[in-house]
């Protein structure tokens, strides 16, 4: 690993580690609180080495950055001291895999659609669907799909460059706080699943220009960005503003394509009879006139 790699990896650790211990209280954790001058929010080193069953001395080369050799009983300690949900402790695995090279798993990400996977989006007629990277890159899209993401996929800011991105829309286009009706849940959302990617595909170039590219050009994205929160996204309600429907509470699902990594189907699915199924139905007969399925391989 080069320096400037190992210089950022223990940065990544650090800040990481640190702002998982900032906030559990002591009470929280169930330790006695002595005295009512506490120069931290959360625990201190001392208390998470305590709770996690190790010295001081190698929690704070832990704390450090230095995750190099550290098994999965200490990973499995300080996973449980500080309290960390599945997201957070894969998170964790991830970042001590990176800095013991011979643990590194491959990172290799699909970059295009496979044609069983467009029939595939193109037999979903009722439901809207599309594939997309973790970088947020929509790689493909059917009919529905593309008429709900109406207002991305004609941002001007992918008049000149592609593909459509979603990260990039939500934080470079201020037209995403009307169409997320609940911004700051999708953006907290979206920042927390880039940053569990980084532990992931810690050498991913075209993530890494992503992160740098929001983090400069938005205050929003970057003030997220330091929290160094992590989440995996698998399902919930979004809720849109579709400019032609109105208001939608829609469940998703998020799949991951075991066969091409790294790529994933997301698929809205409303209950029967109601005004999300009928709105749905409305987009369908308005962009029933537009091509089977959108790609950016075609």
């Amino acid at each position: 690993m080069a320096d400037t790699d190992r210089k950022t990896l223990a940065a990544e650790v650090r800040e990481f580690l640190s702002t998982r211990r900032a906030r559990i209280t002591p009470e929280q954790a169930g330790l006695p609180v002595y005295g009512g001058n506490r120069r931290v929010a959360g625990l201190r080193r001392e208390e998470v080495a305590l709770l996690a069953g190790m010295s001081v001395d190698y929690y704070i080369r832990l704390e450090r950055g230095n995750l190099t050799g550290a098994s999965d009983s200490v990973l499995d300690a300080l996973a449980q001291a500080l309290q960390l949900d599945e997201a957070e402790r894969t998170h964790l695995y991830d970042l001590a895999r990176t800095a013991t090279p011979s643990g590194r798993r491959p990172t290799v990400t699909a970059s295009r659609v496979r044609p069983t996977i467009l029939r595939l989006l193109d037999s979903m007629t009722d439901v809207p669907a599309y594939v997309r990277n973790a970088r947020f890159d929509v790689l493909a899209a059917n009919t529905l799909g593309r008429a709900l993401y109406a207002p991305v996929f004609d941002s001007p800011l992918f008049a000149r460059r592609g593909p459509v991105n979603t990260a990039r829309f939500m934080f470079l286009d201020p037209a995403s706080q009307e169409f997320w009706t609940d911004w700051d849940k999708g953006a907290n959302d979206a920042v927390a699943f880039l940053r569990t990617e980084t532990g992931r595909a810690p050498h991913d170039k075209l993530l890494t220009d992503l992160i740098g590219e929001l983090t400069t050009k938005s205050d929003d994205f970057a003030r997220r960005w330091a929290r160094h929160d992590v989440k995996f996204h698998r399902s919930g309600v979004k809720h849109l503003h579709h400019p032609l429907v109105g208001d939608l509470a829609l469940p998703y699902e998020a799949m991951d394509l075991p066969a091409d990594p790294g790529l994933r189907l997301n698929f809205y699915s409303p209950e029967p009879d109601s005004r999300e199924r009928e709105a749905l139905g409305l987009l369908a007969s308005w962009a029933s006139s537009g091509t089977a399925v959108s790609t950016v391989n075609d």
